[in-house]
């Protein structure tokens, strides 16, 4: 997906008042906990925080373009933000509460952003109403004023930079677990119809998902709480994936021994040559942390995989697409679903995104995790997946991996890098 010209509002100012400089908190790599923590002790302002990815996005979105618009509101919004701590002060606040979101460009927010999709087609186009996953975020209590910050095609990208705290990004077979690996950032893929595709400009109703991509495991699934459950204007898919919701939210699944005992499958059709030393290091702390890694799986043609791969290369509906979209039931069932079940597995492992196809096409989560830098200094991730409804395991896992490996660092080489990473 092409990146179009960035656009730079009055707001994005050169020389921001030192007066509202927050002198004790450290905005590099920060996390919504250590946000929150700020508000609640008066050591940050949202009015701070926003002036801060702005100046960010003013110094890196000229060589990263990874954020094409940004709310011409996101200072009045802030201030209106830190209007309402301050009235509320000894109530309990969303935790997501005057934090600035940034928003992928295929996802509609009715307000003075544009949303394209990357398309110069629909650059003024109005949107009837919200996403249903922005509703979601404006809505829940005490957060009228959370508007997203801006629309981007490289949400994982400007993350890794910091120029937002956290990001919504959607993948119908790639572009969150993808990007997030070539970032060095965690992406949630979650299972279709988890979080609602409402508002989305669409790619393919079998797969589209909308997840968030963020700097920590803890972050993504602070977000991942707030933007899942039913959506009557995506009535049939989340009716069926909110089934999948735990009671109490999927933050207590944030487990420092979160590897303890999980069944976690390497296929040799996955992991090849590539940067093969770091990845077995990275098999020897799973297997410290208590995980059983089951490296003895056949190659994924037995499960179906062909089939799935074969389904997943075709485009329209012609007589091939017909016939593939009728295996794509079998090739679950008896693919994927039956390698996890007949090895008894939590999740599948794989380098970087390589997952991603096999997730896309049945419909299935996945994580992604930062997992080390190549020689040439560019980031790698390891994805999770599972069986639909799975993310709370996924979620142990990763978190567990996470805590085990520390592996991100902050992205301050990206501004040197001549690329932006984004799929479908």
């Amino acid at each position: 997906m092409s990146v179009l010209a960035i656009v730079f509002i009055s707001l994005i100012l050169s020389n921001f008042s030192n007066k509202t400089e927050a002198k004790t908190f450290s905005f590099k790599e920060t996390t919504i906990d250590d946000i929150h923590i700020a508000f609640k002790q008066n050591k940050l302002t949202s009015r701070q925080l926003v002036e801060f990815y702005l100046s960010e996005i003013q110094r890196s979105n000229p060589i990263l373009k990874g954020i094409i618009e940004v709310n011409p509101d996101a200072l009045f919004l802030a201030d209106k933000a830190d209007q309402e701590r301050e009235l509320n002060a000894s109530k309990s606040l969303f935790r997501l509460h005057g934090i600035p979101i940034l928003v992928k460009d295929n996802i509609a927010t009715k307000d003075k952003l544009n949303t394209t999709a990357g398309s110069l087609a629909l650059v003024g186009s109005i949107v009837p109403q919200d996403a249903g996953v922005v509703k979601k975020l404006r809505n829940d209590p005490y957060v009228a004023s959370a508007d997203p910050s801006g629309s981007s095609t490289g949400s994982a990208t400007s993350i890794a930079a910091n120029m937002a705290a956290v990001a919504l990004g959607t993948e119908t077979a790639g572009s969150i677990l993808s990007p997030s690996s070539a970032n060095s950032v965690v992406g949630i893929k979650p299972t279709v119809g988890l979080t609602s595709r409402a508002g989305v400009i669409p790619i393919s109703h079998r797969q589209d998902t909308v997840g968030p991509i963020c700097r920590t495991v803890t972050d993504a699934v602070e977000v991942l709480d707030v933007i899942v459950g039913f959506d009557r204007d995506d009535f049939a898919a989340t009716k069926k994936a909110s089934t999948y919701i735990p009671h109490g939210g999927y933050r207590q699944f944030l487990k420092a021994d979160g590897l303890r005992d999980k069944r976690l499958g390497i296929s040799k059709d996955l992991f090849g040559s590539n940067d093969i030393k770091t990845y077995q290091q990275h098999f020897n702390t799973l297997r410290q942390k208590g995980a059983v890694l089951v490296d003895n799986l056949e190659k994924l043609k037995k499960y179906g995989q062909d089939i799935m791969l074969e389904a997943e290369k075709t485009n329209g509906i012609g007589k091939l697409e017909r016939e593939a979209f009728r295996n794509i039931t079998k090739a679950c069932k008896y693919g994927f679903e039956k390698m996890m079940k007949e090895n008894k597995l939590d999740a599948l492992m794989s380098p970087g995104a390589d997952i991603a196809g096999l997730l896309a096409i049945g419909g299935y989560p996945g994580i992604n995790v930062p997992a080390g830098y190549d020689k040439t200094g560019a980031p790698f991730g390891i994805s999770f997946g599972g069986l639909k409804g799975s993310e709370p395991t996924l979620i142990e896992i990763a978190y567990g991996f996470e805590q085990a490996t520390h592996i991100r660092s902050p992205f301050l080489h990206i501004l040197n890098r001549n690329y932006i990473f984004d799929s479908i």
